[in-house]
């Protein structure tokens, strides 16, 4: 399968993942299935591509192995056919990333994300073998640039070593460094896809394809227009809506922006967020301000368009 053929265009986001209190679960926290699914149907609803479950912001390594498989079934039976599951499938070495990406297949997910090896700092040679021993599951995936957590950078040049693996045919791509897109599209055949939410309009406009997004998961109307606008050609007015949207989109690239992308649903008050699994903790007061300012005025200024 090429690039081309499983097209990623749209906004897929990284699901948030919600939790109810129960003393017999880890840490005090089962997940909320029912809500989970009540809010990628919302999501589905107001115009997004598909979800991507079981990603960092899925608090994917707070769960146990039974929870992470559910969360992806859930995904599924929910999207059905309105649109994509790819399933984060992330592992320490290959041999776990390759189970998930084989339970994945089996439950129904379109496509994986697959982040290099978790924990350590892998090097090349066991970068490239990460891949090509999940390109043997037959789905497609998504690759994850994210070194500021991984320690590894998929750099343009890396990336050209794994393009010729059939089953790779995208990347998402959290460097910061919007210079990487056109540099990507130049030396490999993948589809580029907007990883941080602070930089997709620049993104989009360099040739991303697609958004593999955060706050799309408080505010997926506004992402699918500004997504829109952005590949009508209607640059100017994208600008305007992403110049209000980005202050709370920063939130995206900060180190607690799980915290902050559920307290930014339940400020928006349509879907749920909720609490965090360790080892995340509350945000503090400051912090908590912070992103209800940011959502806040967000918030105002779609309500007034």
């Amino acid at each position: 399968m090429t690039g081309t053929q499983f097209d990623l265009g749209g906004v897929i986001v990284a699901t948030t993942l919600p939790f109810k209190e129960d003393p017999n679960a880890p840490a005090g926290l089962a997940v909320d299935f029912d809500r989970f699914a009540a809010h990628c149907d919302w999501l589905m609803n107001n115009g997004c591509r598909g979800v991507g479950p079981n990603g960092s912001l899925g608090e994917y390594s707070s769960l146990t192995d039974e929870e992470r498989r559910k969360v992806i079934q859930v995904a599924v039976e929910t999207v059905g056919d309105r649109g994509l599951v790819v399933a984060g499938v992330h592992g320490v070495g290959w041999h776990q990333a390759k189970h998930w990406a084989e339970l994945a297949a089996e439950d129904g997910a379109a496509g994986v994300l697959l982040l290099p090896p978790t924990i350590f700092r892998a090097n090349e040679g066991e970068i490239i073998e990460h891949y090509e021993k999940v390109n043997e599951v037959g789905l497609p995936i998504m690759a994850y640039n994210n070194p500021f957590d991984t320690k590894v950078d998929l750099t343009p040049d890396l990336l050209a070593k794994i393009d010729g693996l059939e089953n790779v045919v995208a990347i998402k791509e959290f460097s910061g460094d919007v210079r990487r897109v056109m540099e990507i599209l130049d030396k490999t055949s993948l589809q580029v896809i907007a990883g941080a939410d602070d930089l997709l309009f620049e993104s989009l406009v360099a040739g991303a394809t697609g958004w593999f997004a955060g706050y799309p998961n408080a505010f997926p109307r506004e992402a699918v227009e500004l997504y829109r606008l952005v590949m009508a050609g209607k640059v100017f007015e994208a600008r305007e809506l992403y110049q209000n949207m980005v202050p709370v989109f920063t939130w995206d690239s900060k180190t607690e922006f799980v915290q902050a992308i559920k307290l930014s649903i339940d400020v928006v008050g349509e879907s749920y967020g909720g609490v965090t699994r360790p080892p995340r903790r509350p945000l503090s007061e400051e912090a908590a301000a912070a992103v209800r300012r940011d959502t806040e005025r967000a918030l105002a200024y779609t309500r007034n368009r």
